[in-house]
């Protein structure tokens, strides 16, 4: 939190009454809500994303506000305190939007209050437990809890004075029981595929180490709902404090930007009381996996895809992609018309109004995302982004030449970074630069050793449907360049879908 400014007056409580009417402000008042709600993880991405909607809630619900918790650091704390927990959130859109939160009226660190922490966690008020501590702060190994983590080691060894999220969550839930109080509902929401069914897992197999009565009645009566989070959230600066300061007249110490679109798909799965989220825009659904497929396969499928066939044409950012007309119109196209006919979408979902959404949030001006960034590690993220919904694709006998232009595109991009002597940002940048730089360009040979990848093509390998239309699309691309890209996106976004080859 750098940058000078003893000088400047705090935003607080005091304080909020005199911002100006441009910022949007807290519609109750913040010092007259309750606790209902602890949030072990309190990132930038929470204050941006659940924060946000508790905040939406509180003048009709004033006892569901937070209390948040950091495992290890102050930092957040000693932030927010002296500004009474409030902070700005710019809103980044075609026009920005500023407005102060209030939905946190505690924050505590573990690390130093750890009785406090607890004493929280047993609180009877307290009917919700929320995570964002991404997918390292659950411990896990594959799927199971690693016991010998250091921090799940230890609370084993001493569990009233537990340093990880389990250890805290099982700690409350225990003296809860020991209570005879209701447990509180246990909701993750990390960006984590599953995530509720893989906590759930991890509390258990804890439990069941420090005490299987304990572990017996977490499993009959403390719901895990899995969920789903979707905002893009920037990185604070000094800019952003100046901005803010510049809007608000006050100085915030840790303000937060997140793009204007935000999703969050909750399971419908509580063993107690709960906020009414979808009051407040967020979706209370049975198919979180559906949502979760949705956003891998039509958004993050579309990422890759202009990631790497705008890498091709020298662009720079998603935005700088889609004011590219040839791009824009190939990459809507690969959503509407080849990949959301192939999955199974959630029954409440609107396809095209999801598509709109993303559609939109690609060109923000506002967010610069990088197609360089986006590009990393495209070994692992293709086969759950793009070759799974071309093996669905086929699976219903739909085409699939639209979606083989988007894995051909990566191809000639690792062929063009192998031979320019860039590595790759991906865990198998040795074996990639190698098919890489033996690749002439523009031949069939090239797309016969891109399948010998099998930790990549494993899937579809030896269907020949897919190894013919890969390689069509693959010569279509040409050499590559600009130019050749271009025009294999004029003739794509003309042509009408053809039947496919026989898998003979």
């Amino acid at each position: 939190m750098s940058g000078n400014v003893n000088h400047k007056e705090r935003l607080s409580r005091a304080t909020l009454a005199q911002a100006p009417t441009s910022v949007t402000t807290p519609a109750y008042d913040p010092a007259q809500t309750r606790i209902g709600i602890v949030h072990i993880g309190v990132g930038a991405f929470h204050r941006a994303h659940q924060a946000a909607y508790v905040d939406n809630l509180l003048s009709e619900h004033p006892d569901w506000a937070i209390c948040g918790v950091s495992l290890h650091s102050v930092e957040v704390r000693d932030a927010l305190q002296p500004q009474d927990g409030l902070y700005s959130l710019l809103l980044l859109g075609q026009e920005t939007q500023l407005r102060v939160i209030g939905s946190i009226r505690e924050l505590l660190c573990a690390r130093e209050q750890q009785a406090d922490v607890l004493a929280r966690l047993a609180d009877p008020a307290v009917r919700l437990v929320t995570l964002t501590i991404t997918e390292k702060g659950y411990c896990l190994s594959g799927d199971d809890l690693d016991v010998a983590h250091t921090d799940i080691a230890h609370d084993l060894a001493s569990p009233n004075t537990p340093r990880s999220a389990i250890g805290y969550v099982t700690a409350g839930l225990r003296m809860r029981r020991q209570l005879g109080s209701a447990p509180f509902t246990v909701l993750s929401c990390d960006n984590l595929a599953g995530n509720g069914h893989r906590l759930r897992a991890a509390v258990l197999q804890y439990a069941q180490r420090i005490d299987a009565a304990l572990a017996t009645w977490i499993e009959a009566h403390v719901a895990f709902p899995c969920s789903m989070v979707d905002s893009i959230t920037p990185a604070s600066d000094d800019a952003l404090r100046e901005r803010v300061h510049a809007q608000l007249g006050y100085l915030d110490v840790w303000p937060i930007q997140r793009e204007t679109y935000t999703q969050w798909v909750i399971e419908n799965r509580f063993c107690n009381d709960r906020p009414p989220f979808e009051r407040v825009g967020a979706t209370m659904s049975d198919d979180i996996a559906g949502y979760d497929r949705a956003k891998l396969r039509l958004l993050n499928g579309a990422h890759s895809t202009l990631a790497y066939l705008g890498s091709l044409m020298n662009i720079e950012t998603v935005v700088d992609a889609m004011s590219e007309p040839l791009l824009a119109r190939f990459v809507e196209r690969l959503m509407r018309d080849a990949i959301a006919p192939a999955i199974a979408l959630p029954a409440d979902m609107d396809a095209d109004a999801y598509i709109d959404a993303i559609l939109k949030r690609f060109r923000n001006p506002t967010i610069r995302h990088r197609l360089s960034q986006i590009a990393w590690d495209g070994s692992q993220k293709l086969p759950v982004r793009l070759l799974s919904t071309i093996a669905d694709a086929l699976a219903l006998d739909l085409p699939i030449r639209t979606l083989c232009i988007s894995i051909a595109a990566w191809m000639h991009f690792v062929r063009r970074q192998a031979h320019a002597g860039v590595a790759l940002i991906d865990p198998l940048n040795e074996e990639l630069s190698t098919v890489g730089r033996a690749c002439k360009g523009g031949t069939a040979a090239d797309v016969e050793a891109f399948l010998k990848l099998t930790a990549v093509f494993a899937l579809l390998a030896d269907d020949r449907r897919f190894t013919h239309a890969l390689q069509d699309a693959y010569l279509a691309l040409g050499d590559g360049t600009p130019a050749s890209i271009a025009r294999a996106l004029a003739v794509a976004n003309n042509a009408s879908p053809t039947p496919l080859p026989s898998n003979g």
